[in-house]
C-alpha cells in the first residue's frame, strides 16, 4: 500500500553537534537568521522508482517500472496519484519505465530492459503519450543499438538506457551499459553523440550549450571514478572534461535555482558485485559541486537515491526503494559556484572561477556557516574539502519515528508541524 504525507526527518546541523562557532567580522553588523534546512519524507510505497521530473504544474512525476506507470506526487502534501499507465512492465530487477520528461504538455518516457535480450517482447526506447492518454513508440533505441553496437564490451544488445534529457532539437539519452550518450531528434532519428570507455554514464543536465553528465564508474565503483564531466552540446565529436570527482556511484547531476550545480551519490561501493547492483544501503549523499573539482556533502544517509529535481530552493530526491524526500532551503547553507559561469568557463568562454585564499582558509571565513566533517574512508582525500556545507543526518531515526506514527494512527495520519534546526 502506498503511504503518503510529509514525515519530518531528524536533521542535525554539524555546528550544533560540534559546538562550532562561526567568526563574524565586526563590521558585518547583525545578521538575519538563516532559514533552516528541513528534510521530510514526502511519499513512499512506489515500486521500481528510478527517474523523475518536475511538470509544468510544479508537481513531481516519478516512474514506476514495476507497474509500468508514471505517478504524480503533490509536492505540498505528498499525495500520489496515477497519471499515466500502460507502459511495458519491468522484466528483471532493473528497467521498465526508467525516466520521464515533458516537452510542453507532452510526456515522454524512457523504457529499457524490456526486449528479447532479457526475455521480453516490448520495444526498448522513448514512448510518447498522446492526447487520449495512450503511449506509442517515439524512438526505437533497442533496434538502433543492436544495429550500432558500442565500442565497449556489453551483454545486452539493446543497452541499458538510464536518463532522458530534453534539448532544443530533441533529447539526449545516456546508456549506462553501452557507455555512451545518444541524441534523438524531434522526429525520432537516433545518432550517437559521444562514446566513452567503461565509465557507466548516468544522469544528464544541460545549460549554456554545455552537457553535464554524472558517472557511476566501473565496478567496483571506487570514489575516484565517480565523476561529473562536461562536453559541448552541439560540437561534432565532442570531448568530455572532468568537472568534479571523488564520490562513489554518482547517479544524477542537476542545476539548482541558486546558480549552483548539484550531484547525487547513490552511496558506498558494494564491492565486486554483478553489474547494475545498487550501492550499500543508507549511504547516499546530496552533493554540491565545488569550483576546485571536489564535492561538499549537504545531506547524507540517503537510502539508494536515483534522481534529483528542484523546485525553487527545494530539492526532491527519489530513491530506488520507492521513497521521495523533500529537502528545503538547500542553497541557504552554501556559497554556490555560479552554474552558468561554470558552464561558460567549461565551454572556453572564460577562465573558471578560482577559490580565494579566504574561501580556502576554513568555515570561519564564511560567517554563519559550519565546515564539513573530514572525508570518510569511502571518499577520496580531497573530496568534501570545501567549507560552508551543512550536513544533514538521521534518516534511520526518522524512518523509525514515521513507522511508529503509522502503526499507531494508520496510513492516513496527519503529520506534525515541521521541525527546524
Amino acid at each position: 500500500m502506498r503511504r503518503t504525507g510529509a514525515i519530518t526527518r531528524v536533521a542535525v546541523v554539524v555546528s550544533v553537534i560540534t559546538g562550532a562557532i562561526a567568526v563574524v567580522p565586526a563590521e558585518a553588523g547583525p545578521r538575519k537568521a538563516q532559514p533552516s534546512m528541513e528534510v521530510t519524507l514526502l511519499a513512499d510505497g512506489l515500486q521500481g522508482s528510478v527517474g523523475a521530473t518536475i511538470g509544468s504544474d510544479g508537481a513531481l512525476y516519478v516512474t514506476e517500472g514495476v507497474l509500468g506507470q508514471i505517478t504524480r506526487i503533490d509536492p505540498s502534501n505528498g499525495n500520489a496519484t496515477t497519471f499515466a499507465s500502460g507502459l511495458p512492465l519491468r522484466e528483471i530487477f532493473i528497467g521498465g519505465a526508467m525516466d520521464v520528461a515533458f516537452v510542453g504538455s507532452t510526456m515522454y518516457v524512457l523504457v529499457t530492459v524490456v526486449g528479447p535480450d532479457v526475455g521480453g517482447d516490448s520495444v526498448v526506447g522513448i514512448y510518447r503519450r498522446d492526447g487520449s492518454g495512450d503511449f506509442s513508440v517515439f524512438a526505437d533505441l533497442g533496434t538502433w543499438s543492436i544495429d550500432h553496437p558500442p565500442a565497449t564490451a556489453f551483454d545486452l544488445p539493446d543497452g541499458v538506457q538510464f536518463a532522458l534529457q530534453p534539448v532544443a532539437d530533441g533529447f539526449l539519452v545516456s546508456d549506462g551499459h553501452h557507455n555512451r550518450v545518444l541524441h534523438v531528434s524531434s522526429t525520432g532519428e537516433i545518432t550517437q553523440r559521444i562514446q566513452f570507455s567503461n565509465i557507466v554514464p548516468t544522469g544528464l543536465a544541460v545549460t549554456h550549450g554545455t552537457v553535464f553528465l554524472s558517472q557511476a564508474g566501473p565496478i567496483p565503483h571506487v570514489p575516484a571514478t565517480g565523476k561529473v564531466v562536461s562536453f559541448p552540446l552541439n560540437a561534432a565529436g565532442p570531448i568530455a572534461h572532468d568537472v568534479a570527482s571523488g564520490f562513489s556511484l554518482l547517479v544524477d547531476v542537476e542545476p539548482g535555482p541558486d546558480g549552483a550545480l548539484y550531484a547525487l551519490s547513490q552511496g558506498d561501493s558494494p564491492g565486486n558485485v554483478p553489474p547494475a547492483s545498487p550501492a550499500a544501503p543508507d549511504s547516499g549523499e546530496l552533493l554540491l559541486v565545488n569550483r576546485d573539482g571536489s564535492f561538499s556533502v549537504l545531506a547524507d544517509e540517503l537510502d539508494l537515491p536515483t534522481s534529483l529535481d528542484f523546485v525553487g530552493d527545494t530539492a526532491f530526491v527519489t530513491t530506488l526503494n520507492g521513497e521521495v524526500w523533500k529537502i528545503t532551503h538547500v542553497s541557504k547553507f552554501i556559497k554556490p559556484v555560479a552554474f552558468g559561469q561554470l558552464a561558460l568557463a567549461l565551454a572556453g568562454d572564460e577562465e573558471p572561477p578560482r577559490p580565494s585564499a579566504a574561501h580556502n582558509a576554513g568555515a570561519a571565513s564564511q560567517p554563519g556557516l559550519a565546515g564539513n566533517e573530514g572525508p570518510s574512508a569511502r571518499h577520496d582525500a580531497g573530496a568534501g574539502s570545501q567549507p560552508g556545507a551543512t550536513v544533514v543526518r538521521g534518516l534511520e531515526l526518522a524512518r523509525r519515528i514515521a513507522a511508529a506514527r503509522r502503526s499507531s494512527s494508520g496510513s492516513r495520519w496527519k503529520p506534525p508541524p515541521a521541525r527546524r534546526w
